[in-house]
């Protein structure tokens, strides 16, 4: 019989193949993500027991749905799955992923390994036409915590920062944009965030050696100052910074290339939230999290509200206060899900800290 779960709407031997528990909000939201923007062609590239690839086969509605392991054992175990469903339909390969998403080209291509996306990026930035779907497990790397492992696997500098969780997802947005340029593609990142121990985005493509150069465009560096607590976004491939604060003249520390565009496209994660709702399986976590990042105001990185009153020496309120203060003088503000005490504001650090000390 073997090691049967129940997962939103698909039963499933997991015996002899990879399943994560941890990661049913990702497929949750996953789902959610695929029906509302009514992909039709998609490939789950690295399949496992097939938890993923088979519950947007069942829940999104694709018509056509790959899935794909290197492992043969995980193959026949995902055709068994797939035969329990009903989804005889979905095509089952047992390849090297780099090889199929090489041979074959997909609306959507969800790439979900045990660890580092980075081998698999260049071959599915060719593969995908219209989508790409990212999780990254390894954000120690991506955030910092492991330098060297972090250059090596997305040839950019991370800085181990307040607002390091954020950092990650830009340095994986900032290697899926370089990689896609490469083959004349542009992207325009739909949802972004970072969740327990991942990060996952999903980009639309555009296709075209313009709309590829405007992407470029919104690659660049991050100057981050510990000693005044600022930082500067310098667009542009090309490092400009000299390792010196513009605002304090004490040390930077520059991170990048990184995304410094646009994370969320909030028209379609109200869409993939109303998807959500309608859904038997939601999960109250999957529904506050869409919400938290449809809110968020396009600013790179955040304050933590804790940092920031140790730094003024003031007595905390509450985080809600903070961007309520801001937007009623006229600043732009609002949580973010990368943090329970984070804040995005376009507002300077002194204006916070006039706000903070004079609660």
């Amino acid at each position: 019989m073997g090691e049967m779960v129940e997962e939103g709407s698909v039963t499933l031997n997991i015996e002899g193949a990879f399943y994560n528990p941890k990661m049913r909000l990702s497929r949750e939201i996953g789902v959610a993500m695929t029906k509302a923007l009514g992909v039709n062609d998609y490939l789950d590239a690295l399949a496992a027991s097939g938890a993923r690839g088979l519950r947007v086969a069942k829940e999104a509605g694709a018509v056509k749905v790959a899935l794909n392991d290197v492992s043969p054992r995980a193959a026949a175990l995902i055709q068994e799955n797939a035969r329990r469903n009903g989804l005889e339909a979905c095509e089952i390969f047992s390849s090297n992923a780099n090889v199929l998403l090489h041979q074959r080209r997909f609306e959507a291509v969800d790439l979900d390994p045990f660890g580092s996306p980075a081998p698999f990026l260049a071959a599915a930035a060719r593969s995908a036409m219209g989508y790409l779907f990212i999780t990254a497990t390894d954000t120690a790397p991506l955030c910092g915590a492991h330098l060297k492992s972090g250059i090596r696997k997305y040839m950019a500098v991370p800085v181990k920062a307040e607002h390091h969780r954020e950092m990650g997802t830009r340095i994986l947005l900032g290697t899926v944009a370089r990689e896609l340029a490469r083959v004349d593609k542009g992207m325009g990142p739909l949802l972004t965030y970072a969740s327990d121990h991942y990060a996952r985005t999903y980009v639309k493509i555009e296709r075209g050696a313009d709309r590829a150069d405007e992407t470029l465009g919104g690659v660049g560096y991050l100057e981050v100052c510990r000693h005044c607590g600022r930082w500067r976004a310098t667009p542009g491939i090309g490092c400009r910074s000299r390792g010196v604060c513009s605002f304090c003249g004490e040390k930077a520390q520059v991170a990048g290339p990184l995304w410094l565009g646009q994370i969320q496209d909030r028209e379609v994660i109200i869409t993939a939230l109303a998807e959500l709702q309608k859904s038997q399986a939601r999960s109250d976590r999957a529904v506050r999290l869409l919400q938290l990042c449809a809110d968020e105001i396009d600013e790179p990185m955040y304050y933590d509200h804790h940092k920031l009153c140790r730094r003024f020496k003031a007595t905390p309120g509450t985080a809600d206060d903070l961007v309520k203060e801001l937007r009623m003088i006229g600043w732009k503000a609002s949580r973010t899900h990368f943090s329970g005490v984070g804040i995005k504001t376009d507002a300077p650090i002194e204006v916070l800290g006039e706000i903070i000390s004079s609660a």
